[in-house]
């Protein structure tokens, strides 16, 4: 489509070029912020957005498996993609360190507690 001389386009030249910089991001941890152990996820999805519930599993019979869940967390659809992205990356580099890591349990699942989580 041609314009007329001396007509101007409604988009500015250099709409194509970010107009702002990245801002800095500043971590900082909130009053309630805590550290916590699970070995126990489960996740739930709907159309808006997954569900991340965190819990810990304890076996105290070889009849019955409790999962004490403690935290949920809500994720967009795009967090939870950044997440199994971070998570890929960071798994394929721990396995590259340590070997594979299996799915299958070798042993029963331990008393969940302070103290009683991975060593790294």
């Amino acid at each position: 489509m041609m314009r007329p001389a001396g007509s101007h386009s409604r988009y500015p030249c250099c709409m194509s070029q970010p107009i702002h910089s990245s801002p800095n991001i500043n971590i900082v941890q909130a009053q309630d912020y805590r550290d916590g152990y699970a070995n126990s996820v489960q996740v739930r999805a709907s159309v808006w957005d997954f569900m991340l519930v965190f819990g810990a599993a304890r076996q105290d019979s070889p009849n019955e498996v409790v999962l004490r869940n403690f935290q949920g967390i809500y994720l967009s659809p795009q967090q939870a993609k950044a997440l199994w992205n971070l998570l890929g990356q960071n798994l394929a580099q721990y396995e590259q360190a340590f070997g594979p890591i299996s799915l299958e349990p070798t042993q029963a699942f331990p008393a969940a507690g302070p103290g009683n989580g991975p060593i790294h």
